[in-house]
């Protein structure tokens, strides 16, 4: 395994030690169709550092990534930036392969990495903006907490200007190919806006202002080398900026409609609620719930400024796919929409006031009462979807230009 599994290099003295996992499908309900890598990484100099380790099922290519350049018997130090399983699951055997002679973590990931497992040695703790010389580099620890869990940290290398920034501007996306430029840009484009939304998108107040915090450090940067996905060597600017917008979660004309039906009469009020958005200068994505993965829909609701839901009634409650849906994105807390909820019913028809009471809890400002009708849709109940849509429509345009001055499309 040694032979046909090789570190990859990254600067002068940080290699790429990691495991691509090609097969995962899913992360805690998130849909990795393109699978995911777990990046790990060396910092070779007068004394080798490995910033983070892999999950438990990597380990073996991680280790033999690293005797492709190293004995691993040779690593001094280990840094821990994040305590989730699939960054540190393999810490206690690479702690015991290895024998370092200290391993850091945040205060908080110190810890955190015992009430997972007896770890094999004592952690040394590192405080926020904390500057340490190690192996003859000089490695600066800046705390990201809740981005996105409370230990979760980056690490800057002055000497290579490289910022291993764990879970921060990743994206789950296998690939033999190590850097971003390497691949097409719309695969990142999906894969970078689908991870934010689906994992960063709830601590989006934390992240303006951990990015605040470390465009105020100045630090000259010319990798920016995450835990899950490929490596940016270029382009830095734009990958910060971009996490800037989405945490900012300006809205903008795209209105997604997301909607599922038994016998087609709520699909049909979707369909007109679509031709009313478009007819008031709404960009509409119809969404249906039991052909979209919940990752998917929050995927497009990242840059969008209206969700509109729509589901028939069943056994007096919410249709399966729809409560899966708005249970997911309400914990996902998307912000500055407006929207409606509407749907059919034979006899009960409480779905849309479930819906509505859903969308208010994550304070969805809803245009209006939501749209009811009865068994199969009339052409009347049709044209009253379609006006719907023009409502929200143009209330999406009285938000965004108080909001943003501008229309954002």
């Amino acid at each position: 395994m040694h032979d046909a599994l090789r570190a990859q290099q990254i600067t002068d003295r940080v290699w790429w030690v990691g495991a691509i996992d090609w097969d995962i499908r899913d992360f805690h309900g998130y849909m990795t169709g393109r699978g995911t890598t777990w990046n790990a990484y060396l910092i070779l100099g007068d004394e080798p550092i490995l910033i983070d380790t892999v999950k438990p099922s990597g380990k073996a290519e991680m280790m033999a990534r690293i005797a492709s350049i190293i004995d691993p018997a040779s690593i001094r130090y280990v840094i821990s930036n994040h305590t989730e399983m699939d960054h540190s699951g393999s810490l206690p055997d690479v702690v015991r392969a290895v024998r370092p002679a200290q391993l850091f973590a945040s205060q908080m990931g110190a810890k955190g990495l015992p009430a997972h497992f007896d770890v094999g040695m004592e952690i040394t703790p590192v405080k926020d903006l904390e500057t340490l010389t190690l192996g003859g580099g000089t490695l600066t620890f800046v705390e990201t907490r809740m981005v996105h869990w409370p230990d979760s940290m980056f690490t800057y290398f002055a000497e290579d200007q490289v910022l291993f920034s764990s879970d921060g501007f990743g994206m789950h996306l296998a690939s033999q190919q190590r850097f971003a430029d390497e691949l097409p840009a719309e695969v990142l484009d999906q894969e970078a806006a689908k991870y934010f939304a689906n994992i960063l998108l709830l601590f989006s107040p934390q992240l303006t202002k951990l990015l605040d915090k470390v465009a105020g450090l100045n630090l000259p940067l010319k990798v920016i080398a995450p835990d899950h996905g490929p490596i940016f060597r270029e382009g830095l600017g734009e990958v910060i900026g971009r996490y800037a917008r989405w945490a900012e979660q300006k809205p903008t004309m795209k209105a997604v409609v997301l909607y599922d039906s038994m016998w087609d009469s709520t699909k049909l009020m979707a369909k007109a609620i679509g031709e009313g958005l478009a007819e008031g200068g709404a960009d509409p994505r119809l969404l249906w719930a039991r052909g979209c993965h919940r990752s998917h829909v929050m995927g497009e609701l990242l840059d969008a400024g209206a969700l509109l839901v729509g589901g028939p009634t069943l056994n007096n409650g919410l249709f399966p796919t729809l409560a899966d849906h708005l249970t997911y994105m309400k914990g996902l807390r998307p912000r500055n929409l407006v929207g409606a909820a509407f749907g059919s019913y034979g006899w009960s028809g409480e779905a849309v006031k479930l819906i509505e009471e859903t969308l208010a809890a994550m304070d969805v400002e809803l245009v209006q009462e939501g749209l009811r009708v009865k068994w199969v849709p009339t052409a009347d109940d049709l044209l009253r979807s379609r006006q719907l849509g023009l409502a929200v429509a143009q209330r999406m345009h009285e938000v965004c230009t108080t909001r943003n001055g501008a229309i954002h499309r």
